[in-house]
């Protein structure tokens, strides 16, 4: 790490704390490519389209592929392409989404590594560049997209097949109208293939992912070896996730499940993916909680979404009550969210209940939704509720119910506990209530914001009174609060969000990751979060009084392509994150002005890990992005005065 700090170091009293990115407790990163020195051929013909054309290529088949699949456009909705040089090969420019084909590359001899970059759709199966050996064509190996139209870099290692005839495939088979294309760009082959101006590239592919039950290695060692692969907060190996859901500290370790799609790293349908801690920071992973309906149609969406655990009154057992979701394209006759609910002895297997769903239909005034129930106890009562999120075409909602019994299967409802005005959003999604001190909170996710809400509550009603973002950076969604045995009020919330179409992880087989647990509203990590310093953690006391310089700069993930930066600026108050030269996650800038402290310092906490950096101020402020560095060297902390 570096630090600068002009001006004499007035600018900074600060406490930094600083551990390598890729080692400790999780054990060693593992080399991923061979020696690329050895056996070091050209490659391809035309390697990068900078022809303007598919000059040295052969369409085999289909009409996806022409002298008109070759693009210079450089932005597309989400931001840039990231091609190198002019020309890039879009695999929809010619006939659109729907066309197939298949397109060759010259013959060359396969080097030790090689790499290039790949765009659109995710599909293993129908959509991939691939690398054939010519003498018998076999498949030796192949990489799909994204679903984004952004370029990431794949590395192959292609040591076993150095000196063989070899071509390059891109394959294009999907009908799909969305996200039915390939995009392919600078097929590099030999040292070539790893690095740029002395920069090495992140090793990124589903080749270097090995199945996990088939591999020597242990899970500590396979998640080491991904180098975007957050090292302390919860991830699949493979798949997606998305809402944390059921938290809960149970029989004295804490639970944590979340949405889950096991069969592919975008959504899909709904599982719950179930891990347990000791600290909640180091999760074990457990069997699946719940599975989908209908799972012998893998197009039936139907699934199980959000929901909420509790201790059972009567067993002690761990109790789930979540939203029952129908794919009402398969199941016209059925309707779209229901409450089921199912049981567990020993905290691993669940069983539904006879009597679901629980809560057969939602109230009227529920056009946009009905899900993600969250009970709680209400101490003024000393009674058991449950608020579901809801909306109609006016406003976000939640609904308010009361348990008639102490099985909490049987459901009364009371009304609609709050809503909106518009302004933030007309479905409010996974619902939270909770008193702090004299006070209840309420928070939930709309217009895919997290937003909280402090007022007063009568039982019935609940009268807002400051209303705020629980996060104000572009990766945070679907908070959700519990207490511990301690009594802290702690969440976990999604480290992703639904407007963004930046999960360049889906080249390794997985996509998102849970955040750190919050104590408070977001406003901190735990206390044992300090135990993790196999990544890099950042703790800092500006003192704001001891300087005129007009601000100041975080530089992180940085090297000499690439950085994140965090700006204050001592006029407003402003604290920016700006992530527009950073990695392959979402690009912008994001702003949150920081409430003055009596004593005039500025407190900020920064977790780094491997993809990830969360931001915690002294006033509660947080702010969390995913990053993905392109380049093994973007591991530096910079900070300079301005």
């Amino acid at each position: 790490m570096k630090s600068a700090m002009p001006g004499g170091g007035h600018l900074l009293k600060a406490i930094l704390s600083y551990a390598a990115f890729q080692n400790g407790v999780f054990g060693n990163v593992i080399p991923l490519t061979g020696n690329c020195h050895q056996n070091h051929y050209s490659g391809p013909e035309n390697p990068s389209f900078e022809t303007g054309s598919i000059k040295g290529w052969t369409v085999i088949s289909g009409n996806a592929f022409g002298d008109a699949s070759v693009s210079s456009e450089t932005f597309y909705w989400g931001g840039p392409f990231n091609q190198v040089g002019k020309d890039f090969l879009w695999g929809l420019a010619q006939s659109g989404e729907a066309a197939v084909g298949q397109l060759h590359s010259s013959i060359f001899r396969a080097s030790s590594v090689m790499s290039f970059l790949i765009g659109g759709g995710w599909d293993p199966i129908n959509l991939y560049v691939g690398l054939v050996r010519d003498s018998d064509k076999k498949l030796l190996f192949s990489q799909t997209g994204t679903n984004d139209e952004a370029l990431v870099r794949i590395i192959w290692d292609t040591s076993a097949y150095a000196g063989q005839n070899v071509y390059v495939v891109v394959y294009d088979n999907s009908t799909a109208t969305s996200w039915g294309h390939i995009n392919v760009d600078d097929i590099r082959t030999g040292c070539d293939a790893l690095g740029d101006n002395g920069q090495s590239f992140t090793v990124l592919g589903q080749a270097h992912q090995p199945v996990r039950d088939q591999s020597i290695l242990s899970v500590p060692q396979l998640y080491a070896a991904d180098p975007i692969r957050p090292q302390y907060h919860y991830s699949p190996y493979q798949g997606w996730i998305n809402d944390p859901a059921g938290l809960i500290e149970w029989n004295g370790r804490h639970q944590l499940f979340s949405q889950f799609n096991p069969d592919a790293p975008v959504w899909g349908p709904m599982h719950w993916s179930h891990a347990d801690s000791a600290d909640a920071v180091h999760w074990r992973e457990l069997p699946v909680a719940l599975y989908p309906p209908y799972p012998s149609n893998p197009l039936d969406t139907s699934g199980r979404f959000t929901g909420s655990a509790v201790r059972d009154n009567s067993t002690g057992g761990m109790h789930v009550i979540f939203t029952d979701a129908r794919d009402t394209s398969w199941h016209p006759n059925l309707l779209p969210e229901v409450v089921s609910s199912a049981m567990s002895s020993n905290g691993i297997d669940f069983s539904l209940s006879s009597r679901n769903p629980i809560i057969a239909a939602p109230p009227p005034g529920s056009p946009s939704g009905f899900r993600d129930p969250k009970v709680f106890v209400d101490p003024a009562d000393n009674r058991w509720k449950m608020v579901i999120g809801s909306g109609d075409a006016v406003s976000g909602k939640v609904h308010l119910y009361f348990a008639s019994n102490l099985s909490l299967l049987s459901w009364e409802y009371v009304g609609v506990l709050h809503e909106g005005d518009g302004s933030t959003g007309t479905m409010w999604e996974c619902p939270n209530f909770f008193p702090i001190g004299d006070k209840w909170v309420l928070i939930y996710g709309g217009d895919s914001l997290g937003y909280y809400e402090v007022g007063n509550f009568d039982g019935k009603k609940f009268t807002s009174q400051k209303v705020g973002l629980l996060d104000a950076g572009p990766d945070s969604y679907a908070t959700q609060w519990y207490k511990d045995s301690a009594g802290r009020n702690l969440a976990i919330t999604w480290m992703g969000n639904w407007p963004s179409p930046k999960w360049p992880s889906r080249v390794n087989g997985w996509a998102a990751a849970q955040s750190v647990t919050h104590g408070g509203l977001g406003s901190k990590p735990i206390k044992e979060i300090d135990r993790s310093t196999n990544t890099a953690r950042l703790q800092m006391t500006v003192d704001l009084a001891t300087t005129d310089a007009p601000g100041f700069t975080i530089m992180m993930y940085k090297s000499r392509a690439e950085q994140v930066t965090l700006y204050y600026a001592m006029a407003s108050k402003v604290l920016t994150l700006n992530t527009t030269n950073a990695g392959y996650g979402q690009a912008g800038t994001w702003n949150a002005t920081i409430a003055s402290s009596q004593n005039n310092k500025l407190t900020l906490d920064i977790l780094l890990d491997r993809s990830s950096v969360e931001i915690f101020a002294g006033d509660g402020t947080a702010m969390t992005a995913t990053v993905y560095p392109r380049y093994q060297e973007s591991t530096d902390i910079k900070i300079e005065s301005s």
